[in-house]
């Protein structure tokens, strides 16, 4: 499978979403809540990418929303590794957002998602097999 660097590098995930108003608050902004579930998503691909094994979230750490995200703009949310124990990784992501139609991007909300490797019975088993 390569290196646990190289394997790192294949495993970088990313997401784009179109902002629709049937995703956002009274406010006309994403709702937290389908950040946060965009977020784990893109977060447990990248985990699953990295390790080939089931995964769970076992915990998420501080998430700063740095500004709203209006309807009518796009997002892309981008997930790295950033750490590698024996049965868990933590992953970081990043929700970028674009404007449709000028260059403006922005990070805009970030945060990080630990995983943890389970076998058939659930139970933690070590997140990698096999390293060079």
């Amino acid at each position: 499978m390569g290196t646990l660097e190289e394997r790192i590098i294949k495993s970088e995930t990313r997401i784009f979403k179109a902002v629709f108003p049937s995703t956002t608050n009274h406010y006309d902004t994403l709702f937290g809540g389908t950040a946060l579930h965009l977020m784990d998503e893109v977060a447990f691909i990248c985990a699953t990418r990295f390790s080939r094994k089931k995964v769970v979230t076992i915990s998420t750490g501080q998430i700063d929303f740095k500004k709203a995200i209006p309807a009518g703009t796009l997002i892309e949310l981008v997930a790295k590794v950033i750490s590698v124990g024996r049965t868990s990784c933590k992953i970081h992501v990043d929700i970028f957002m674009e404007q449709m139609y000028s260059e403006l991007r922005e990070t805009v909300v970030s945060g990080t998602f630990s995983f943890v490797a389970v076998d058939e019975n659930k139970k933690p088993t070590p997140i990698l097999d096999d390293l060079e």
